[in-house]
């Protein structure tokens, strides 16, 4: 293998992976904040929105798994988009122990609305849609390889 050179400083802040990210993500979702706030949501009850658009109902642990994050950071949203109209959150009919959570009708609608941000967004940003989705790629990269890295230092990817 190949020896890893990171330079003569290899703390320099403006290097490290893990402030771009952060940066980059507070500043890309502040950028989110006014586009959701006319619909009443957070970015994260946003995301949720999402993953029930893609496919719905689902359970809790499915929603867990497509937005890689704990039950206990969900309920919260999901009892908050269930006060809001957006959703429902029935107990499984196979299951009693699980929740099927499903759209309601203002749900469904919403999406009409919603499809307009991701538009909004990259005009935004102003830059080019090649170099987004070419991103987009490269941070999922990263995701599956924190994933794998955190397996191996035996950490578990409980969080994204």
């Amino acid at each position: 293998m190949k020896p890893i050179d990171l330079g003569e400083d290899p703390l320099a802040l403006d290097r490290q992976v893990c402030f771009a990210l952060s940066v980059a993500s507070r500043n890309v979702i502040a950028l989110y904040r006014p586009l959701l706030a006319p619909m009443g949501l957070t970015h994260p009850q946003y995301l949720v929105m999402l993953a029930l658009w893609e496919s719905s109902p689902r359970s809790v642990k499915e929603l867990c798994g497509a937005l890689h994050a704990e039950a206990a950071t969900l309920s919260p949203l999901l009892k908050r988009l269930e006060a809001i109209g957006y959703v429902v959150r029935p107990r499984s009919r196979s299951d009693e122990r699980q929740l099927a959570v499903d759209l309601t009708d203002a749900g469904r609608e919403l999406r009409s609305e919603a499809e307009k941000i991701p538009y909004r967004v990259v005009e935004l940003l102003g830059m080019d849609l090649a170099d987004l989705e070419r991103l987009n790629d490269a941070l999922g990269q990263v995701i599956s390889a924190t994933g794998r890295a955190l397996d191996e230092l035996g950490a578990g990817a409980t969080t994204s």
